[in-house]
Formats: C-alpha cells, structure tokens, sequence
C-alpha cells in the first residue's frame, strides 16, 4: 500500500510512500528498509544444505515497494520455482547505529506476519555464479504481509508457533524461541552493520518445510500471539 505524496515539489511524480496497516487504526505505518534474516532457525537451515552450528547471522533486503497487503500473491515471470517462507514482522519506532542488545527492545513498534516469496530457481542459480540474490528475493509483490499489531497490545512474543498451511495442509511449523538470533540480537548485528531508521521492517526467518507453490494455492499462516492471515496465489 502507497501513501499519497504532493507532486507539485518534484519534476516527475514521486512514488507513493510504501505502508502497512495498522491493525484496528486507519493509520498507517511507513516503510524505510525491509531487511531479512537468513536462515534463522536451525532446521530450515539444514534442509538448504548449510549447518547452523557454523554459520554467522547474514542479512539480505527487499524492496519498500515488494509489500503487498491485498491478500492475493501474483505468480511471477521467469520462474517456474517459486517457494513460500513464512516469518514474523519486526517493525521499528526508531532506529540508531551499535544499538546495545540489552535496549534493543525499545526500538520496536509492533509485529506482524509476512511471506518471504522467492524465486528459489533464480535464486539458486545467483548462487552458483556468486551473484546477488535480488533477482530472486526482491521481485515485485515477493513480501504478501498482514497488518501490524502494536507491541503496546500484545507484548514481545519470545515463543509461539509459526505456521503455514497451504490448501489447508500443514507445511511449516516451527516456534519463536527456536530462532537462532533472537530479535534483540537482530536488531544490535543489523545495527552494527547499517544506520537503521524508524520504520525498518526485520522478517525474522523461517521455519523448515518451505516448498514450492502454483495458480491457485491458498497459504494460510501465522504466529501465535501475532495474528493468522492468508493469501491466495494468483
């Protein structure tokens, strides 16, 4: 979602500013950076070849603009490979640089719920060649994501499931605290490593059992203690 902008200061129309909702406000929160945390738990790290005992968190981004809040994920050109990861939202309120683990927590705005898509053949094959992986993480409409929950209405969540069904049969699962980076921890790397902003968007990581879908797939997900939502491949 775009949030409207004057265009009589510019010499060509701005885009719109990119945005979550706000679960129960007509407000809007406002996306800075979109950054993702890559293999985060244990497991899903595994079944991608990799051994999380040897691994040092690493980070990779999205584009503002790959939000997409309709309920509906558009599949692709160029793939015939292309996998769901279901992860919690980690919206910040304000940002900082070597920002202490111990007050990481108080830049955090609220939480919610997003599906990191990729194109897993493209993205594969940057692998091979030691490329980028934007080409296959950062494509338009590859972050379907639920409105945000304010941390002031539901806390921190440390633990919960995370889940996604796909045409109602279960396909990941996992729980919180089996992250391997804890969102404070996310927040003091990330910061040592960027300036971040007030409105940076973390996708914490996801769970094993990622896989691949086609037309007509309905995921369903969620984080307990965050919300559920579902999206519809189209």
């Amino acid at each position: 979602m775009n949030a409207p902008l004057d265009h009589s200061a510019y010499v060509i129309a701005p885009p719109g500013i990119p945005t979550l909702p706000v679960e129960g406000s007509d407000k809007l929160f406002p996306i800075h950076r979109i950054y993702c945390v890559g293999r985060n738990y244990a497991e899903h790290a595994i079944e991608m070849g990799h051994d999380p005992n040897k691994e040092p968190p690493f980070f990779f981004q999205k584009n503002p603009d790959n939000v997409i809040t309709n309920g509906t994920f558009p599949y692709p050109d160029k793939s015939s490979d292309v996998h769901y990861e279901l992860e919690m939202l980690v919206a910040l309120s304000k940002g900082g640089v070597n920002i202490p683990v111990e007050t990481a927590m108080e830049h955090v705005w609220g939480y919610g719920i997003g599906l990191d898509m990729t194109r897993r053949d493209l993205q594969g094959e940057a692998k091979k060649l030691g490329r980028p992986w934007e080409v296959g993480k950062a494509f338009e409409a590859s972050a379907p994501c639920s409105a945000l929950v304010p941390a002031s209405k539901i806390g921190h969540p440390t633990d919960g499931k995370v889940w996604l069904n796909v045409n109602g049969v279960q396909r990941q699962v996992g729980d919180l605290n089996q992250m391997i980076w804890k969102v404070p921890e996310m927040i003091s790397i990330l910061s040592g490593l960027f300036e971040l902003k007030a409105g940076d968007i973390i996708m914490s990581g996801t769970p094993a059992g990622v896989g691949a879908i086609v037309r007509g797939d309905v995921m369903e997900g969620g984080v307990d203690g965050v919300g559920r939502f579902t999206v519809k491949v189209v």
